[in-house]
């Protein structure tokens, strides 16, 4: 079922992509997804939300179906939740304007110390022009936020706590669940990056219990600039817009504005059509898959990598040492190699990892070490996948030597 799954990628089933370990940069895209999206640029091509000739009202439905299939991706009840933005860095960005509008000067935020760069400097950009005071959540000698800190970090101040779903660099699962029970019973909101996350099943931001959820579309099997940010209605309707302009508005006259309910609110401008119903196409796609079986799948093909570096005297895997509460991907390094130079040489043998600090220095910091080799597992990876990067490692490390 897998191989079969795998030939829905044209990429992959080329053999153009060669060996592709990149999954946590950016997953392969999806048959299904370019040919909505060729449906719609061939014969639905119109401007959306107003229009009310029959190409428009179409292109219009296709939209909102897009939002639709997302708010069933996320678990929300509400697709009014589902705001597009270009992507979970703008996401996260419209939450510090908006939902930052309403702070001031000494409330405090707590970030998570194994962030993604686009989870930390949104932060510090609103700390530099508001006056919020920003406090950092510890992670483990495994990657885990640690928990236990969380209780004497939070005071009677704290407005927000921004935390990743998963790890970019170590695939540790935050648990979120217990950090919102935390938050919540201290009436605290939580804002979860899920860019990792969202490429391995459904999420159900219920269950959870946050507040803010945002994903990305290059990373969920999908088109590159678009992402959504889940946020609950309550929350949505006390946020200023992050940007002015069309579509964002109920009256405008040169004395003041009125603006539009959301998710409208937050949507200015005309919005990427295409690349949302490819995202439409893509949520679709993943809410009709087996999800346990391919959990299990990665899983499998995660385990047999782990227990090869792990016969490697040379290499250091940084994260957990199991493949329990953690995704499939693994951050290593190579005593006296420079990940770049690991790349580069498994590049020439067909293998596509990705190195350096992976927009995650202060948890490199952490963890003592400039940068990393990471090898990220997606829905599609095979057992050759696995053997073609033991292969390619050992002729690398051979030349490193």
């Amino acid at each position: 079922s897998v191989l079969s799954l795998r030939d829905q990628f044209p990429s992959l089933a080329s053999g153009l992509a060669g060996t592709y370990l990149d999954n946590a940069a950016m997953t392969q895209i999806a048959a299904p997804v370019l040919a909505r999206m060729a449906s719609f640029e061939t014969s639905g091509r119109a401007n959306v939300k107003r229009g009310i000739y029959p190409l428009a009202t179409q292109a219009t439905a296709a939209f909102e179906g897009a939002r639709a299939a997302l708010a069933r991706y996320l678990g929300a009840q509400n697709p009014n939740e589902v705001v597009f933005t270009s992507g979970a860095t703008a996401a996260i960005n419209l939450v510090a304007h908006g939902f930052g509008a309403g702070l001031v000067p000494g409330d405090e935020i707590i970030i998570g110390e194994g962030e993604h760069h686009a989870n930390i400097v949104p932060w510090q950009m609103l700390r530099d022009r508001a006056g919020v005071v920003l406090k950092i959540l510890p992670v483990d000698d495994a990657g885990y936020p640690r928990l236990d800190a969380l209780d004497d970090l939070m005071t009677a101040r704290t407005r927000l706590i921004a935390v990743t779903h998963a790890s970019n660099v170590t695939g540790a699962v935050t648990d979120v669940a217990a950090i919102c029970d935390k938050a919540r019973a201290r009436g605290v909101r939580v804002l979860v990056d899920g860019a990792q996350m969202a490429a391995h099943g459904p999420v159900d931001v219920d269950a959870l219990g946050c507040d803010f959820y945002v994903v990305t579309g290059h990373k969920m099997f999908g088109p590159t600039g678009v992402g959504v940010l889940w946020a609950r209605a309550e929350v949505l309707d006390g946020m200023a817009p992050f940007m002015g302009g069309g579509e964002m508005i109920r009256r405008v006259t040169f004395d003041e504005t009125t603006y539009a309910p959301p998710p409208h609110r937050f949507e200015a401008g005309t919005p990427p059509v295409t690349q949302v119903v490819g995202l439409g196409a893509a949520a679709d796609m993943l809410l009709g898959l087996d999800w346990p079986e391919i959990r299990a799948h990665e899983q499998i093909l995660f385990g047999i990598l782990m227990e090869r570096l792990a016969a490697l005297d040379r290499v250091t895997v940084i994260g957990p040492k199991g493949n329990a509460r953690r995704l499939p991907i693994l951050s290593f390094t190579v005593a006296g190699a420079h990940p770049h130079d690991i790349c580069e040489l498994m590049g020439a043998r067909g293998v596509a990892l990705r190195g350096g600090h992976h927009c995650a220095q202060p948890l490199m910091d952490r963890f003592g070490v400039e940068a990393t080799t990471r090898a990220s597992l997606a829905l599609y990876n095979v057992q050759g996948d696995i053997d073609a990067f033991t292969d390619a490692l050992d002729e690398t490390l051979e030349v490193l030597a």
